[in-house]
C-alpha cells in the first residue's frame, strides 16, 4: 500500500510572470491530459468506468495519485448532450449544407486538434455519429496518424489552402464584407 502523499514546493525564484506560470499550467494540464484522461466508447456509466483499470499519473512536486472512473468523466463533457458535444456539432454543421452534398461530408469526417488525441475519442465520435447520420450513410473518418499533424491539423490544412493561388482569388477584406456582407462570399466563392 502506498504511503500519502507528501506535497512539497519548489523553491522559484521571487519573480515569475503571470505570463509563465499560466504557459506551464497549460503545459502541466496537457501532460494529465494525454496521460490521464481516456474517452469511454459508450455514454459514461460509473460501473463501466470503474471496471477499466486506474492510471498513475505523478505531478511536477511529486504528488502522484491513481486515477480511476474520474478521468472518463473529464472527457465526457466533449459529448454531452446537454451541451454542444463533438457529435452533435459535427452532424449540425453537415446539416446547414446543401443536401446534395451531405452523404460525401459523411464520407470524410476529418478528425483533428489536441483533444482528437485521447484515447477513445475517434472510436466515440464514430459511435456518435453513425446514431445522427442517415441510415444509407457510409461514414468514414480521417485522421493524421503522428500526432503533431493530428494536434495541428487544421492549422496545416488552412496555411496549405491559403497558400494555393486559385484560392487567394476568393479572398475577401473586411471591407469588401463590411459593404456586400455574405453575398460578396456567395459572389467570389459560388
Amino acid at each position: 500500500e502506498r504511503d500519502t502523499a507528501r506535497f512539497t514546493p519548489k523553491e522559484l525564484p521571487e519573480k515569475l510572470t503571470a505570463s509563465w506560470q499560466q504557459y506551464m499550467l497549460k503545459g502541466l494540464l496537457q501532460d494529465f491530459q494525454m496521460s490521464a484522461v481516456q474517452v469511454l466508447e459508450t455514454p459514461y456509466d460509473e460501473r463501466t468506468a470503474a471496471a477499466i483499470p486506474a492510471v498513475h499519473y505523478e505531478f511536477p512536486n511529486g504528488y502522484h495519485q491513481d486515477f480511476g472512473p474520474e478521468r472518463f468523466k473529464l472527457a465526457e463533457s466533449l459529448f454531452d448532450h446537454n451541451m454542444l458535444g463533438a457529435g452533435q456539432l459535427a452532424s449540425a454543421s453537415v446539416g446547414m449544407c446543401d443536401a446534395d452534398v451531405r452523404l460525401s461530408l459523411y464520407g470524410s469526417v476529418v478528425v483533428t486538434g489536441g483533444n482528437s488525441l485521447l484515447p477513445g475519442f475517434a472510436e466515440r465520435l464514430n459511435r456518435d455519429l453513425q446514431h445522427r447520420a442517415p441510415s444509407n450513410t457510409r461514414l468514414k473518418m480521417i485522421s493524421a496518424n503522428g500526432s503533431v499533424e493530428r494536434r495541428f491539423g487544421a492549422w496545416i490544412g488552412g496555411s496549405i489552402l491559403g497558400s494555393i493561388g486559385t484560392f487567394q482569388q476568393m479572398w475577401i477584406s473586411s471591407q469588401e464584407y463590411e459593404e456586400s456582407g455574405k453575398s460578396q462570399v456567395e459572389r467570389k466563392c459560388p
